[in-house]
């Protein structure tokens, strides 16, 4: 299942669509969304470096990490032989909004106050970006920070953002990120976009727009009860249920669940068990009728005969059409045959129709005044 929201973002967008855009919500209950952000940055790194995505090059905008985090990430993943060389490669690129978000360090050194180590933005990879209160400018660094990536023409890119909550926090209000999603969705360059949520530090409905925005979701929750477990059990927890909604092009909307392990070595997403599919089984709304039949309900439903079904008793089905009786019927019968034989007898060519109206509530021949009972 999380193989099939990469292979979304590898497949990138269909030409006069938006590109495809993934929400990845976490709470403190389930607090793995950057796990499954990195497993997803990873698997579309590969892609891109392999050739096999749409997309030509990445841009990570990084709020939460500093930009020798992804570098140490790809590196251990083994992504290519280019990430040995990250310096030079310019298929990924990444836009620094953590170590100096609003210029502080900057207006530090030049009164001589800052001391600290000079980290590694400003390299070939990193752009740092040092005023994000201002959504404009950084759609615009985004932007022109892609096109270089994948040079002239209409090469596509891809965006992940590592933390959408740092950005609601520094933004004026909700309306100026959702643009910025929006307007980065729309853009005829970018091939597909995805972002980090922690969902419990917003309102419902803030979550709700990002999730609007999104043609993809992926949410985190606990695996069962967790009040019966104290805040230690809680926290040493390295399992979540994984669900995610994918928004098809017709309309429809695709759900799927699975299982999230934490490990030592990375993350693994494991299929449900049949125990655990009981679980699921709890979404069907419950009803107070069955919807299956017994044995004899299924007997008993085989012994009808419909009147349309031969008897098996040798001889013709009568059914009673409500107007006349059987005997009329049986006596109609005889006098026909014996009016087909004398007819037989003296011209063999000769036809008959024969028409019984059914009921007077039949509409009248077109020769007939619908209205010959009005005194006009």
């Amino acid at each position: 299942m999380a193989e099939s929201i990469c292979r979304a973002l590898r497949d990138g967008a269909v030409e006069g669509e938006h590109a495809p855009a993934l929400t990845i919500k976490d709470s403190v209950a389930s607090p793995f969304g950057f796990h499954v952000f990195s497993h997803v940055l990873s698997q579309l790194s590969s892609f891109i470096f392999a050739g096999k995505s749409q997309s030509q090059g990445l841009v990570v905008v990084s709020f939460s990490r500093s930009p020798s985090f992804y570098f140490q990430l790809l590196k251990d993943q083994g992504i290519a032989v280019a990430v040995d060389v990250v310096s030079s490669d310019k298929r990924i690129q990444i836009l620094d909004c953590y170590n100096d978000p609003l210029g502080w360090k900057d207006k530090l050194m030049d009164t001589g106050n800052f001391t600290g180590k000079v980290s590694i933005s400003g390299t070939a990879n990193v752009n740092v970006f040092k005023d994000v209160k201002d959504m404009d400018k950084l759609y615009n660094s985004i932007i022109e920070l892609g096109k270089g990536l994948v040079g002239g023409g209409k090469n596509p890119f891809s965006i992940a953002i590592d933390s959408v909550d740092e950005m609601l926090r520094h933004a004026s209000s909700v309306s100026s990120v959702a643009g910025l999603l929006s307007n980065l969705r729309s853009h005829q360059q970018v091939s597909s976009v995805f972002w980090l949520l922690h969902s419990d530090l917003h309102e419902a409905r803030v979550t709700a727009v990002l999730e609007y925005l999104s043609s993809m979701v992926a949410g985190l929750e606990p695996i069962g009860d967790l009040g019966n477990l104290s805040l230690v059990d809680q926290h040493n927890s390295k399992k979540a249920k994984f669900h995610v909604r994918i928004k098809r092009r017709n309309g429809r909307v695709r759900v799927m669940s699975e299982e999230v392990h934490i490990e030592q070595s990375g993350i693994k997403f494991i299929p449900f068990s049949s125990d655990q599919g009981a679980v699921n089984n709890g979404l069907v709304p419950k009803v107070h009728f069955s919807l299956q039949l017994s044995e004899k309900e299924l007997k008993d439903r085989a012994n009808v005969v419909l009147p349309f079904e031969h008897q098996g008793n040798g001889k013709p089905i009568q059914i009673y059409d409500g107007r006349r009786s059987l005997a009329d019927n049986e006596h109609e019968r005889s006098v026909a045959a014996t009016e087909k034989v004398k007819t037989n007898d003296e011209d063999s060519g000769r036809g008959e129709i024969i028409y019984f109206r059914d009921s007077d509530d039949e509409m009248p021949d077109s020769d007939e005044d619908p209205d010959d009972d009005l005194d006009i």
